[in-house]
């Protein structure tokens, strides 16, 4: 590294053209959008799988014709670790298939890869301003999807769901009663999946609010909140209580990083424009899905929260930590449970159900796992939280600021879903190395 570019010292920098980055971000809403389209649901399985080849393929270029050298980060000996404990479990008596075992560790790897090859391309903090505003527009047009799903369903309701999400229940267990005793489909935005809008909605509201109070033009400020809403909206009308605490814990993230950045009065902002669309959005929620939507986020409040978890996730971290931490604490084999070893061929009767990262982590390394995937995190959120705080570099240390709450609130989902064998967590990694590598490129430590 020899010092930071010229564009810190004080000259313009100069604008980067669209590559590889924007196209990447672009891709993990447009594969799976395929889906949506009547007749795909015959290739969901090279449908889905692509958007997992693609982090690998640009893993293999990068290794071939990368010339950009970038300080590996912390968290990438800790993955290696995980790489290495996964490949030794391949291995384990109880994996049912080498080649369900083989398709589960390639997910891993594909969802980390981004750690590795997104330094080299993204190359300033206005390089990633940008990707951040096209992750926005990608979200904020999933969740304004969601929302018209449920206003007029006719026309923009799939006409097709997975089958491997419905395993064979109907829409019962992911539909509820709106006004007028209509049954309303949980949103699925630009997925097959009924409720998978929650998900992209919540960066969506994060991201809204970030953009809606930056010095940017006044369409854009007013398109960012539109966006924040529907994503608000989106989650609301899914019912999936967890994406609402998570983005409302990403919001309360920002707004703390950018209080103790100085930036008093833009966290002050942030948060009053927070709060009003909270509210907005969940009036029109209630207005489009009835009072169901009102009894449905009473239920986060009508108990404690460790027993509204509980009723909800907590079930499985006590079998993780209990029947599981006993019987397999090192570890149940590969492909025993998530999409590879369903689709690849996990032998009838040795499935085992994991809804949670933890209970994932425990099958597929036990004890060792879990405290290697967590230290990643940990570290990953340190070095972010870093780079937020070097305010000599406004625009970054801005940017590190909404990466670290994003992230934080990726990392927060291993207690309700898994997101590290699934697309957001590629889109973790993606971020996470990519703050790394502009952050190398102007010379902060432990970035």
């Amino acid at each position: 590294m020899n010092g930071p570019p010229q564009s810190v010292a004080g000259a313009a920098p100069a604008r980067v053209p669209w590559g590889f980055a924007e196209l990447f971000i672009l891709s993990q809403t447009v594969l799976p959008a395929i889906l949506i389209l009547p007749g795909t649901q015959g290739m969901r399985l090279p449908i889905r799988a692509s958007a997992f080849l693609l982090p690998l393929a640009a893993f293999v270029w990068w290794n071939i014709n990368s010339e950009i050298n970038v300080r590996p980060s912390r968290a990438q000996s800790w993955l290696f670790a995980v790489m290495f404990l996964l490949s030794v479990m391949l291995f384990h008596p109880q994996t049912p298939s080498f080649v369900g075992g083989l398709a589960h560790l390639a997910v891993y790897f594909a969802v980390m890869t981004p750690l590795f090859w997104a330094p080299a391309f993204v190359k300033s903090p206005e390089h990633l301003a940008r990707i951040l505003w096209l992750l926005l527009v990608c979200s904020g047009i999933n969740a304004i999807v969601g929302v018209l799903q449920v206003y007029d369903p006719q026309r923009w309701m799939p006409a097709e769901f997975s089958r491997v999400a419905l395993s064979g229940l109907g829409l019962g267990p992911v539909s509820y009663v709106g006004p007028n005793g209509r049954v309303i489909v949980r949103p699925p935005g630009l997925f097959d999946t009924p409720g998978s809008v929650a998900g992209p909605a919540a960066y969506a509201a994060l991201l809204g609010l970030v953009f809606a109070v930056s010095a940017i033009p006044a369409w854009k400020r007013l398109l960012s909140l539109l966006f924040a809403g529907a994503g608000l909206a989106a989650i609301y009308l899914s019912q999936v209580r967890i994406s609402l605490v998570i983005a409302l814990g990403m919001m309360i993230v920002y707004a703390l990083v950018a209080a103790r950045q100085g930036r008093v009065g833009r966290a002050t902002q942030f948060s009053v424009l927070a709060g009003s669309i909270v509210v907005g959005a969940f009036m029109l929620a209630v207005a489009l899905g009835g009072q169901s939507v009102v009894e449905r986020i009473n239920t986060l409040t009508a108990r404690d929260p460790l027993s509204v978890y509980h009723g909800a996730r907590g079930a499985q971290l006590d079998v993780t930590f209990g029947q599981m931490l006993t019987d397999a604490p090192l570890g149940a084999g590969l492909g025993r449970w998530g999409m590879a070893g369903g689709y690849f061929g996990t032998v009838a009767g040795k499935g085992i159900w994991a809804e949670i990262q933890f209970t994932g982590w425990m099958i597929d390394g036990g004890v060792l796992m879990i405290a290697l995937y967590v230290g990643a995190l940990i570290v990953t959120a340190f070095a972010q939280y870093r780079v937020a705080r070097a305010v000599q570099f406004s625009r970054l240390a801005q940017c590190g600021a909404v990466i670290l709450a994003a992230d934080l609130g990726t990392a927060a989902m291993i207690f309700s879903f898994t997101p590290f064998v699934a697309q957001v967590g590629i889109q973790y990694w993606f971020l996470a190395g990519a703050l790394h590598g502009v952050a190398q490129r102007y010379g902060i430590e432990g970035a």
